[in-house]
């Protein structure tokens, strides 16, 4: 079952690890990779990445990109997004904390943040903003044993 905005915008704030999706070009796939993200209900989705990555590249010439992020409990549940970029920037020291505490537990932040600012180089923010939305929740997995399956 598809669902609701509410329901969708909800999973998206909760701190899943997305894949990322891009046109890489003819005669390729999509480069397709996980990716921390940060979002707030009704806003853009936001992505750090190295200024010099090939996913930065990729998107600067896509002009767009796809995430999709998934769970398998309590319930089969996804979300699928895609839109155009709308800015990038560079990247501060504070937005590298929040989505990292986003991800992290809190004692880790402050050393992956040291350890990020001296061996990640240069990164840049990029904010997509939500056009197109696929998502479904599909049950629980237990709805799918063979012992509630039903007779034939």
């Amino acid at each position: 079952m598809a669902l609701t905005r509410e329901e969708r915008e909800q999973f998206l704030v909760e701190p899943h690890i997305a894949a990322l999706a891009v046109d890489a070009g003819p005669g390729r796939a999509p480069l397709t990779v996980p990716i921390w993200y940060q979002y707030e209900p009704g806003g853009d989705i936001w992505i750090m990445t190295g200024l010099d990555s090939r996913k930065n590249q990729l998107i600067s010439a896509a002009g767009r990109f796809s995430l999709m992020v998934d769970r398998q409990e309590p319930t089969v549940r996804y979300v699928s997004v895609e839109g155009p970029v709308v800015e990038t920037t560079p990247a501060t020291v504070e937005q590298l904390r929040e989505i990292s505490a986003r991800y992290l537990p809190a004692e880790a932040v402050e050393p992956y943040v040291e350890f990020s600012l001296k061996n990640h180089g240069e990164n840049v923010v990029i904010r997509m903003r939500p056009e197109r939305w696929v998502s479904a929740d599909m049950g629980s997995v237990a709805d799918y044993a063979p012992e509630n399956a039903g007779s034939s």
